[in-house]
């Protein structure tokens, strides 16, 4: 590429013909246009778009030039196929990538940019391409490289640095590209390439950093491009920047390093990025390291874990400056870096030591308590789970030496807490921190823990099962991490406050934008009374300030207040109850009103306030909300404030509109983020569900060989040869591991001790006892950033509760015993058999736990010897079980893996996007509100958002790294406030924080280094002699403000502040460093209800603790009931709280004199300062004096007797009666906070108090008399027998004996009951008309149904007990013996007699079938004759595609070409087609992954096994021939066995015959693995052989699912039958038909439409014999054969009819005895029309009884009636008229008339009408005298059309009279 573009190359370029090698697209070698020159394509450009694309859509080789219009017009014409906006010929567009997008694009931000880049679809298809314009190249350069300058979005940067690296634009456009570039004869175009040039190169740099091993070869080659152009360029005279060709010598010096690091084998791939830095450097100083601290990693290395030597650390320097910001940044760095490894450091070189130590292995090393570390054994990574964070896993570890541990408050494992996993003694190790921490899954050693992103990537190299040995520190990695990160980033020169930081310099100047405005308008600020005279002013003129009584401040706030609004860096120092919250709300209501000042022109710029807590934060902006009411953005942990609920950050990122460019970025990656999530989860649910219970058999049998999955169902009888009656079958593997209730129960007894020490019964009383936040709770919501990182609006839950959904959905399916589900205690059956108890189920699940935790499985060896699996011990089938689950694990761990790391990099882009979605949001906002660990978080974020102004709140707290990592380059002002006297920073070593200073905050650091600061003076809080306590021991001076002089004394005690002093001995807390003492637990409970009983609401009285131990000591002792309310808290966390009372509980009491953290003036200072109105403490004032400071203050106490062995409590109602109380007991003599007297108050009712002296409620008006209330309530004198508090009842309810007026019993009944209503509760003496005795009560009715049980007779013939009053009503009972006739498939029915319906219809015979199908599979339809084809998914694949069809379907064959081929020979045949080749047998020349030869042939898949690596398996003999040294194997992709390939093919080439006379007989069907019996599906040097097959069972397939166009022509037979009767299905139900129709046009199969055409044939015949009952029979007639025709209709809808051979032959029955029965019926409904009825009665009786007899509808029983038909015919003609058919056929012929003539009277005597055979007339009927005929052509009253004389259905004269006679023809 290359070219010029102006000069005398423009006069030459028009000529046509000057030869191939230029042309108008400025490519090298492409053929011109003919008679498209540079005029030709100007003119051209001018022209409307349509005539342009006309034109180029007839010519070939147009290009473009760059600049002019013809630029403008470009995106115009890209909707052809021959160009597009890539600028090349015939390359593919990349849709939303042109010309003009990208020059849009390269306006925008540089993260922006690389966002919007990443998430295009099009990208890898625009880099693909090996042409493109010059003008696009650079363009695109362009782009890139400003995509690059992104600093937040790595993870989108290295997805963009792959694509680019691999791409056609990287390896074949950007070569032609530069070396085109010394062509270039253009001085213009010339002076513009040093910036394509710097493009490029940072294209080339981020590249080759992102990707060192695979990038270096084209970097190199690109830089040696890059190099040449730019000699060429100078040669040119062209300018180039020296800095230009510094980073070329760089970069040319990094790919050295490279090229030499990968001669070394060092540079292994690009995962190690380690290799970017050259070892060695300069050591200048004495002082100085021999590394830059840059260059150190974050994490600890393996060097660091195995070598003693600590790293070279500096101290913080406290007392002189820093010498210059490198050094200062580096002090800071080390040391923190030093704070988070140190622990972890030592605590594993401990380790490694205790495990070479003899007496420490093992058990004893287990048992071991760390300092530095908490150690968890046998670890395994078990399940992976999708967060939005990326990848995690759920970890397994041994939970038995922690049996100790309570979870809820253990801050073990929480949230954040870096672990360290190896394998090898820390040789080699992994980094994760765990991500999601719930106490109940910890308590079955679950966690969950994500891997860092280094330890991602060497993850793969570990095993599935892999046990580690995991390793805790107790820093919160986060943290550290991102504050050390930004400590590596941190330009000198970008540091804010230099000047004060690390200078110390004392002479503080005004923030700079003060300098260029500073006329400040107070009024918002002022107090209510000056508001309207406040006036604006020059803040920067001390003299025009406003005065402090106008501000409404104290003379110490003032100087704050002024400070901080006129100086760059102000501190302020707050001691307890001195306002600084309120000062510091006060300063932000004065910025905030003033934004004028310190905002920048375009509006931005906001301030930021930092907490180190979530409570201060929220008391911070909720104090700015009072006067912003919109514009607060909260980042942090999970908020308790619902008025700043809708400025959380996930809140607004949910409601809050983004930029479009990001809307689409996010919606692309997390449409990829759920695809990537679907395809994990699908396996991860199986996995989680494995570890859940015991698996049911069919999903281990992957993983069972043959021999022993066969064993396993050859289950033998138990010991006594019989199964329980009854008994419920479970599953196969529950019996075999004895898990079943009859094995368990049986065992129970005998193993009873074997799992008891496992079971702990911890009894947990916490529902009833206060609740107190656990401290791992409190840690874990510090640590937790609300930061909206996961997907928007209530996705999580939605996708949590579906992810339960699923998991329990497949957990019913996968386990044979779930341990998760809590079973409901079990009694007697109704069938009379015994389960398992609650409690044993109980016992069973904890053994199954037991035996599920352990890791020791059985070895594949011991796994080959056995044969009988029923024979193994217990032990010894657990340790089988266990290695079929790991083998099952694993192969769905293996599917797993390859999803992941594409998971991963779509959420890493994904949270690039959100983190600029962030910074749009943040930089809008005008107040940012963070935690210290949110802005840490955010580090990068608030670089770019730069805010103006920072206030630090609580900054003595926060560590000095925080605070620098928390400013950025835009910070010109800085107000830091808090009390470096109270709380200070927390390091987590001890060493560090002492000796080398790092607990010393900023705060602190400057205020000793003398830079100017205020301290408030006045404190509002403490009542004065609490405040002496704090000075002059804490503070040197400290003012009480008048609102604390007048306080209330404290009630029931003789002083407001008291220590009390004992020497009993603390207790040490197991886990952990903490400690309790019960004895001041027990006491401070005391007093605190001592201290309720005076009065005072729970709410106004806090208990304190300088220990978790102790704090949940007090917790145990406060009942809920009782003390619901009371705050209970450690020191630490109760900073900037107060209340009226505080019970202080020291703790600390031992022989050795330690009083811990208790020397530590700060948290003094804090616990001594909480309390307003009373302070009492409980402590060994003995040891604690030891401490200088706290001798101090009980010298102050001394002096005002506040202190001594007892507390005195003094007794409101008798101030004479006093109580000193030592101890918990001594309260007892105040039980209600008085005292013991009687209390003798005389109450309302006349009676008196019955309670002791009580000082809470004076007037009794709560109180409730319970004596015994003395009213009388009725005209008997009866007394209310209420408590005397509660209302007197309207009726007395005295039970008086009372005479019955009915019968004359006497009976207890309520005072108030009428005797004329009462109802006798005596027995009934009566007896029933059965015999038995009534059950109901004298004054009830007679029962009218006995329930006694007797024997009953039923029509069914069976006997059974049933209560005595169904004896007549046996129709009604239901009979419950067993069937058990057998059916005609063989099988003995399983239904009852009612079941079945007394045997007329079966139940559905439910064995289950198991014939193999021609497809290989069992098949799962229950008992049939003839299988259905087969319903699962076809397996049959190629490898080309896969059959979507259901296995039993035809399948298409695959018609593309057939790919077996090697080097040696080709396939010509089509896919599907048997192939026209013979297999390969030479040797394959590859190599394995191992190293060594592949054991596969030439053009096959090489096998997985290594004939070295894996000797055992794969010369393991089976056909015999697998040990020879020149064995070569064939791998069958089904199943995974490897197999000798000789005897493979010997064994594929027997035919039927032959494999039928050496094992068993078979049909068609694939060929089988001869190890495993896997069908052989997929396979290229069996292809052949398969393809037959497969034609073999594709044309069974058709032949047993039916040629399509007989299924079609199956269908219309039955439409069109269906349609034939449709005058009869008036006769039906309108469902029913509808029903019928719908399926004749859905279904496909030939099952179905024969079961669908037998349901019709029967429905017909139904609606036929509707229509005889309905014109044939009485109206009592047809309801009584109705009956019988609908539950026959019942059994054609009954839920899986299958109209098997049994169903067909018992319908069949039942519809002849139906068909019969309406026969009869007819002929007596006859012969009582025709009075006949007596002369048959005896004929009916005997039909009837044949007919209506119970049981089946037999053969023999059908011949009998029709006999005793035939002989009711000889009686009683069919006719009904006295005469044979004979006879009726010679009358009706001597008469020829017509039909429709014969007429029948009411009674059925016939007779004829002549003529038109119309009634016209009357007459008498001879034989009965009833009116016949009629007049008007109708006929009488009941005459009727004789039918049975002519057939005639209608009268002659009628329309219809040529209809012929129904036909019942069955």
């Amino acid at each position: 590429m290359g070219g010029r573009r102006e000069g005398s190359w423009r006069e030459k370029r028009d000529g046509v013909g000057d030869g191939q090698d230029w042309n108008s697209t400025r490519r090298l070698g492409a053929p011109r246009g003919r008679g498209l020159g540079y005029t030709t394509l100007r003119e051209l450009s001018e022209n409307d778009p349509y005539l342009v694309a006309i034109t180029r859509g007839t010519v070939r080789g147009i290009g473009g030039r760059r600049g002019g219009r013809w630029r403008e017009k470009r995106d115009g014409v890209g909707d052809g196929q021959d160009w597009n906006s890539t600028g090349r010929l015939g390359a593919p567009q990349g849709r939303g990538l042109d010309y003009t997008t990208l020059r849009e694009l390269s306006e925008n931000d540089p993260s922006l940019v690389a966002i919007t880049l990443s998430a295009n679809p099009a990208l890898k298809e625009f880099l693909r391409g090996t042409e493109m314009m010059q003008d696009l190249i650079e363009l695109l350069c362009l782009v890139l490289s400003k995509a690059f300058k992104s600093q937040v979005d790595r993870c989108t940067l290295q997805y963009l640095a792959g694509i680019i690296k691999d791409s056609g634009f990287f390896r074949t456009i950007l070569p032609h590209y530069l070396g085109g570039m010394g062509s270039e004869f253009n001085s213009v175009d010339k002076a513009d390439y040093p910036q394509h040039l710097q493009n490029i190169l940072t294209i080339l740099s981020e590249v080759l950093s992102i990707f060192p091993a695979s990038s270096t070869q084209s970097v190199s080659l690109l830089l040696t491009l890059l190099k040449a152009s730019i000699n060429n360029l100078k040669a040119s005279e062209v300018d180039i920047q020296p800095q230009m060709e510094e980073s070329v010598e760089n970069l040319e010096g990094l790919i050295k390093h490279l090229q030499d690091k990968s001669r070394e084998g060092t540079l292994r791939s690009d995962k190690d990025t380690y290799a970017l830095l050259p070892t060695g450097g300069d050591n200048p100083g004495e002082e100085m390291p021999g590394d830059d601290f840059r260059t150190i990693p974050i994490c600890p290395t393996a060097e660091e874990f195995q070598q003693e030597q600590r790293p070279f650390l500096r101290p913080n320097l406290t007392s002189q400056r820093y010498t210059n910001t490198h050094l200062y940044l580096d002090t800071h760095f080390r040391l923190l870096r030093e704070d988070f490894v140190r622990p972890l450091r030592e605590g594993i070189q401990k380790l490694l030591r205790n495990q070479t130590d003899k007496a420490g292995g093992g058990d004893n090393l287990k048992k071991k308590q760390f300092d530095d570390i908490r150690v968890y054994f046998d670890t395994k990574l078990i399940v992976p789970r999708c967060t939005h964070a990326g990848i995690a896993y759920i970890a397994q570890f041994d939970v038995q030496p922690l049996k100790f541990v309570r979870w809820q408050n253990s801050k073990r494992l929480i949230y954040g807490s870096l672990v360290c996993l190896s394998c090898d003694n820390f040789e080699t190790f992994l980094f994760a921190t765990v991500s999601d921490r719930d106490p109940k899954t910890l308590e079955h050693g679950l966690v969950q823990i994500a891997f860092t992103k280094e330890s991602r990537s060497k993850l793969a190299r570990f095993e599935n099962d892999q046990l580690f040995l995991m390793v805790e520190t107790t820093a919160y990695f986060e943290t550290y991490r991102y504050v050390l990160e930004g400590l590596k980033e941190q330009e000198e020169d970008n540091l804010p406050f230099q000047r004060y930081i690390v200078e110390c310099n004392p002479d503080v100047q005004p923030p700079a934008y003060l300098q260029i405005r500073d006329d400040y308008d107070l009024s918002s600020v002022a107090h209510p009374d000056h508001k309207r005279n406040m006036k604006p002013f020059h803040s920067l003129e001390a003299q025009a300030w406003p005065k402090k009584e106008e501000l409404g401040l104290d003379e110490s706030q003032m100087k704050a207040f002024q400070l901080a609004l006129t100086k760059e860096l102000t501190i302020i120092q707050g001691p307890p109850g001195t306002g600084k919250t309120y000062v510091g709300l006060k300063i932000a209501q004065a910025l905030l009103t003033n934004q004028e000042l310190w905002r920048d022109g375009l509006g931005k710029a906001p301030i930021l306030v930092v907490c180190y807590t979530n409570h201060a934060l929220d008391q911070f902006l909720e104090g700015i909300h009072t006067f912003l009411p919109n514009g607060i953005v909260r980042v942090g942990g999970r908020s308790n404030s619902e008025i700043l609920k809708r400025f959380n950050l996930r809140e607004l990122t949910q409601s809050r509109r983004m930029p479009l460019n990001l809307q689409r970025a996010y919606s692309q990656l997390y449409m990829q983020v759920c695809e990537e999530e679907r395809d994990i989860q699908t396996h991860s649910v199986n996995l989680e569900c494995s570890l859940k219970g015991i698996l049911r058999e069919s999903y281990l049998q992957t993983g069972i060989s043959d021999a022993h999955w066969k064993s396993l169902h050859q289950q033998p009888p138990t010991e006594d040869g019989f199964r329980l009656w009854g008994e419920k079958k479970s599953s196969l593997i529950m019996e075999w591991l004895g898990l079943s209730s009859t094995v368990f129960l049986q065992r129970e007894t005998e193993n009873a001790n074997i799992y008891d020490e496992e079971e702990s019964q911890e009894l947990d009383n916490g529902d009833n006892l206060i609740e107190i936040a656990e401290e791992a709770d409190l840690m874990q919501d510090e640590r937790f950033i609300e930061d909206g990182s996961g997907p928007r609006g209530g996705r999580d839950d939605k996708k949590n509760r579906n992810m339960e959904e699923a998991v329990r959905a497949v957990e019913e399916q996968m386990l044979a015993m779930n341990l998760d589900i809590d079973e409901v205690q079990a009694e007697q059956s109704e069938e009379g058999v015994w389960e398992m108890q609650r409690s044993q189920k109980k016992k069973l699940k904890n053994r199954i736990r037991t035996e599920l935790r352990k890791s020791s499985a059985m070895t594949e060896t011991e796994e080959g010897v056995v044969l009988d699996i029923w024979t193994l011990s217990q032990r010894d089938r657990w340790r089988l079980y266990r290695l079929w689950v790991a083998r099952y694990r694993v192969e769905l761990r293996t599917i797993i893996q390859k999803s992941e790391e594409a998971y991963q990099d779509a959420v890493d882009r994904l949270a690039d996007v959100k983190r600029q979605q962030n910074i749009c949001l943040l930089t809008k906002a005008t107040v940012i509100g963070m935690t210290t660990t949110g802005a840490a978080k955010f580090r990068s974020v608030l670089q770019k958002v730069g805010p103006r102004l920072v206030i630090v709140e609580e900054a003595a707290e926060v560590l000095e790294a925080h605070t620098i990592t928390t400013l950025s380059k835009a910070c010109q002002h800085l107000i830091l406030i808090g009390d470096h006297q109270q709380l200070r920073p927390s390091a987590t070593v001890y060493e560090l924080a002492k000796n080398f200073n790092l607990e010393m905050s900023m705060f602190e650091r400057l205020v000793k280094m003398k830079l100017p600061y205020v301290r408030l003076d006045y404190q509002h809080r403490m009542r004065p002699e609490i405040a002496c306590l704090l000075t002059p021991h804490i503070y040197a001076e400290l003012e009480n403000h008048p609102s604390v002089l007048d306080y209330d004394r404290i009630k029931g005690l003789d002083t407001n502040l008291f220590f009390v002093e004992h020497n009993n001995l603390e207790e040490e807390i197991r886990d952990g460093k903490s400690h309790q003492n019960k004895h001041e637990a027990l006491f401070v409970v005391s007093l605190c209800r001592y201290l309720i009983c005076q009065g005072y609401k729970p709410e106004q009285i806090t208990i304190l603790t300088t220990y978790t131990g102790q704090l949940y000591c007090l917790r145990n002792l406060m009942p809920a009931s009782q003390f619901t309310g009371v705050k209970v808290h450690v020191v630490d966390k109760y900073q900037g709280e107060e209340n009226d009372i505080v019970l202080l509980s020291l703790v600390r009491s031992n022989r050795q004199g330690k009083v811990g953290f208790l020397s530590i003036p700060n948290r003094v200072c804090v616990a001594l300062s909480r309390a307003k109105k009373g302070l009492y403490c409980i402590g060994n004032s003995a040891m604690l004096g030891q401490v200088k400071l706290w001798g101090n203050i009980f010298h102050t106490l001394r002096e005002k007797d506040q202190i001594g062995s007892a507390l005195s409590l003094c007794c409101e109602n008798h101030p004479e009666r006093k109580v000193k109380a030592a101890c918990a007991d001594d309260f007892k003599q105040a039980p209600e906070g008085g005292c013991i007297k009687p209390c003798e108050f005389r109450l309302d009712c006349g009676h008196v108090c019955t309670r002791v002296c009580h000082p809470y409620d004076p007037e009794h008006k709560e109180y409730q008399c319970i004596k015994k209330c003395e009213k009388i309530i009725c005209d008997l004198g009866h007394k209310c027998n209420l408590a005397c508090y509660n209302e007197c009842p309207k009726k007395c309810s005295v039970r008086v004996e009372k005479i019955m007026p009915r019968c004359q019993h006497t009976g207890m009944v309520p005072c108030h009951e009428d005797r004329e209503r009462l109802k006798c509760q005596e027995p009934c003496m009566e007896l029933l008309p059965c015999g038995h005795p009534c059950e109901s009560f004298c004054g009830e009715p007679c029962t009218s149904q006995c329930n006694v049980k007797v024997p009953v007779e039923l029509e069914c013939g069976h006997s059974q007990q049933e209560p005595c009053f169904s004896k007549t009503h046996t129709q009604e009972t239901v009979c419950r013996s067993p069937c058990e006739e057998q059916l005609k498939c063989g099988h003995a029915c399983d239904g009852s007699c009612s079941q079945c319906f007394q045997g007329r219809f079966h139940s559905p015979c439910l064995h289950n079938c198991d014939r193999l199908l021609i497809c290989s599979h069992m098949c799962r339809e229950p008992c049939t004759r003839n299988c259905p084809p087969c319903g699962r998914p076809c397996e049959n694949c190629c490898v080309h595609s896969k059959c979507t069809e259901p296995c039993g379907l035809p399948c298409a064959p695959c018609i593309e070409p057939c790919t077996w081929q090697c080097p040696h020979q080709s396939c010509s045949k089509l896919c599907h087609e048997p192939c026209d080749r013979l297999p390969c047998n030479q040797p394959c020349a590859e190599t394995l992954d191992c190293g060594h030869q592949c054991i596969g042939l030439c053009g096959d898949k090489c096998p997985s096994k290594c004939r070295i690596c894996d000797r055992d398996e794969v010369t393991e003999i089976f056909f015999g021939t697998e040990d020879e040294p020149d064995a070569f194997f064939i791998q069958l992709e089904d199943c995974g066995h490897v197999i000798e390939y000789t005897a493979m093919d010997q064994y594929m080439e027997m035919d039927a015959n032959q494999q039928a006379s050496e094992e068993e007989d078979v049909g068609i069907k694939l060929k089988e693995c001869p190890k495993c019996k896997t069908p052989i599906r997929k396979n290229l040097r069996y292809g052949s052989h398969i393809n037959r097959c497969l034609a073999e069972i594709e044309m069974v397939k058709v032949k047993i699912y039916g040629c399509q166009a007989n299924i079609e022509e199956h269908r219309k037979t039955l439409q069109k039958q269906w349609a034939d009767n449709s005058p009869l299905y008036e006769m039906l139900c309108q469902k029913e038909y509808v029903q019928i129709n719908d399926r004749l046009e859905k279904y496909i199969l030939v099952k179905d439409l024969l079961m669908l055409g037998n349901k019709m044939g029967f429905l017909i015949k139904v609606a036929k014999l509707k229509k005889i009952q309905k014109e044939k029979l009485s109206e009592t007639q047809s309801l009584t054969l109705g009956e019988h025709v609908e539950e026959f209709v019942r059994w054609l809808h009954i839920r899986g009819q299958r109209f098997t051979e049994q169903q067909v032959f018992d319908l069949e029955s039942e519809l002849q005895r139906i068909t019969l029965l309406t026969e009869l019926h007819a002929r007596c409904h006859m012969a009582d029309m025709s009075g006949q009825s007596d002369q048959i009665q005896s004929e009916v009786q005997t039909i009837t009884a044949v007919l209506t007899k119970c049981g089946q509808f037999t053969e023999q029983a059908q011949n009998s009636a029709r006999e005793a038909m035939k002989e009711l015919d000889k009686r009683l003609p069919p006719t009904g008229l006295g005469i044979n058919e004979e006879e009726k056929k010679m009358i009706v012929s001597a008469l020829q008339m017509p039909p429709g003539h014969w007429y029948k009277c009411p009674n059925g005597h016939v007779y004829i009408i002549t003529e038109c055979g119309g009634a016209t007339e009357s007459r008498r009927c001879t034989d009965c005298e009833a009116t016949i005929g009629g007049a008007n052509h109708r006929l009488a009253g009941d005459n009727r059309v004789a039918t049975e004389m002519d057939g005639a259905q209608h009268p002659a004269w009628s329309e219809t009279n040529n209809l012929q006679n129904f036909n019942l023809n069955f």
